[in-house]
């Protein structure tokens, strides 16, 4: 899989967001490590709480085709002078599927930093916590 292809998805996934009252459009896009892309969008809602953010619109994607293991994702939103990375609730839930992520944090403009999800949530709680001893 090129990197290319991974932030192209999440750019075109921007553009299917559904964001009336922010007017803040944001696009993601997972790496399964079968090598499929699943992509996703905000989807906001007049009752603010109830917004879903890109990453965990992909992610419920994702398991709900059946996948479990992911390698990369790639998010985007409008904000062109820097890199964006996703909120700390996204970032719990990425966590979820594990800890060696490659996060791609891309402009509008195609450009992207490449981080890791160990790098944007560090000492995070994960599902081995709540493994008896």
């Amino acid at each position: 899989m090129a990197v290319a292809e991974l932030v192209a998805k999440c750019l075109q996934a921007q553009e299917m967001a559904y964001c009336p009252y922010s007017g803040f459009p944001v696009g993601a896009a997972i790496l399964t490590t079968g090598g499929a892309i699943i992509t996703g969008c905000n989807v906001e809602n007049a009752s603010y709480g109830l917004t879903v953010c890109a990453e965990r619109t992909a992610i419920q994607r994702a398991v709900a085709e059946g996948y479990r293991r992911f390698t990369a994702i790639a998010v985007t939103c409008d904000i062109k002078d820097s890199f964006v990375g996703p909120c700390g609730a996204c970032r719990q839930v990425l966590m979820e599927f594990g800890t060696e992520w490659d996060v791609y944090l891309t402009k509008p403009d195609g450009t992207y930093k490449k981080t890791s999800l160990r790098e944007l949530l560090p000492l995070a709680f994960t599902p081995a916590h709540l493994q008896k001893n």
